[in-house]
Formats: C-alpha cells, sequence, structure tokens
C-alpha cells in the first residue's frame, strides 16, 4: 500500500495544480496567496504546521513503511488499508470539486488586503469548510494504508493546523470582509460537519414592530 498512498497523494497535489491552472486561464490569477503571508504571522505558522502535516501523512509516512517501519497493529488489516484507499480517493475528488464550487473566490492562503465573494453554495450549503473536510478524510484514508506511527502524528499535526487556521485565520477574515452577512451564515451551517461548530450571530436581535407587541 505504500507505493498506492504515494500515488494518491501525488494525484492530490496535481489536483491542486490543476486547480491553479484553471483558475488562472479563467481570470489571469493562480489563487495562490502563500507568498503574501507575512514572516511569523498566525498565519505564516498554522500554515506550515498544515504542510507538515500533509508531508508527513502522504510522503513520509509511505517511505517510512518502504523501509520498514512497522505498522500500528490494531490497524495492520487488509480491511482499514482498502478503506483507507476508497477515503483517499474519495477525499482528493471532493476536496477538488469543493475547489472548483468557489470560482473566482477560490484562494489557497488569505490575502488580508483583497475582498473575495462569500460563497455559500453547493457544498458550502452544507458545511463553511468543505474543501477542508474532504482533505481531512483523504489524509485519514492515507493513514490507514500506511498505518504507521508518522502518518498517525502527521493526521494530528494537520488537524491542529486546520483548525487553528480556520478559527484564527479564515474565520477572523471573512467576518471583518462579511460582517453580518457572515455571522448569518455561519449560525446556520456547521464548520466541518452539517451542524456542528455553527457559531453564534453578533448580530443584535431585531426590536419587534411597533404593531406586534403584544400579539398571541
Amino acid at each position: 500500500m505504500s507505493v498506492a498512498a504515494l500515488v494518491l497523494f501525488a494525484l492530490f497535489v496535481l489536483l491542486v495544480v490543476a486547480r491553479a491552472l484553471l483558475q488562472r486561464h479563467r481570470t489571469g490569477d493562480t489563487g495562490g496567496r502563500q507568498s503574501s503571508i507575512p514572516f511569523g504571522s498566525t498565519q505564516w505558522w498554522w500554515h506550515w504546521v498544515f504542510q507538515l502535516g500533509l508531508l508527513l501523512t502522504g510522503v513520509a509516512a509511505p517511505i517510512a513503511d518502504l523501509v520498514g517501519l512497522a505498522p500500528l497493529g490494531v490497524l495492520n488489516h487488509p480491511f482499514p488499508r482498502w478503506l483507507g484507499v476508497v477515503m483517499a480517493t474519495l477525499g482528493a475528488l471532493a476536496a477538488f470539486a469543493g475547489e472548483l464550487a468557489m470560482g473566482a473566490s477560490w484562494r489557497i492562503a488569505v490575502d488580508e488586503s483583497e475582498r473575495t465573494g462569500l460563497v455559500t453554495g453547493g457544498p458550502f450549503r452544507l458545511v463553511r469548510n468543505p474543501i477542508y473536510s474532504a482533505m481531512l478524510g483523504a489524509f485519514v484514508g492515507l493513514m490507514l494504508m500506511v498505518p504507521n506511527v508518522i502518518a498517525l502524528g502527521g493526521l494530528v499535526i494537520a488537524v491542529v493546523g486546520i483548525e487553528a487556521t480556520v478559527r484564527l485565520v479564515e474565520e477572523p477574515y471573512l467576518r471583518r470582509m462579511h460582517g453580518p452577512a457572515y455571522d448569518d451564515y455561519a449560525s446556520r451551517v456547521g464548520r466541518f460537519l452539517p451542524g456542528i461548530g455553527r457559531v453564534r450571530s453578533n448580530r443584535p436581535a431585531a426590536a419587534p414592530h411597533p404593531d406586534n407587541r403584544g400579539a398571541q
């Protein structure tokens, strides 16, 4: 499964590259903003924590498996390994579909100087971060394919990086850019799973209309 895991990780990377090329073809801009992240900023640190987790799970763990690192016994069975193949494949494809659903608003990393449209349609009607949800599913799958301590550690690091990026960088940015529209969206739609992680709206409740006071 080590070679298959490396191939699926390569597929994941190629789909991201393909999405960037498609974005450039449609808009003249790849959507990549990694170079604009201020060095040492909150976003910079968590961006690279996330990238480290992906590389550990998708590259280092399969290579370690190839050179003989022992798998974790509880997961070292055919069923979870084949389940991992399915999860990794579907997760990579679902992440690509989520990227396509963002249209011209798709970005890699946040540039505080620009304002993109708030996307709430397609898979974003179900969860606020369907791309991250799909990516996590894909990397759980990769961990199941090569269930060693490096893959498990990388997965944990990736989860922490995603959680911190979303909570500390992306959500505050979207709230600043879109105000009440984002508050309303976040109060109705879960963060990574449907219905889970909804955020209470900061908007004050509307005062009752004078004609409705005392109505039963």
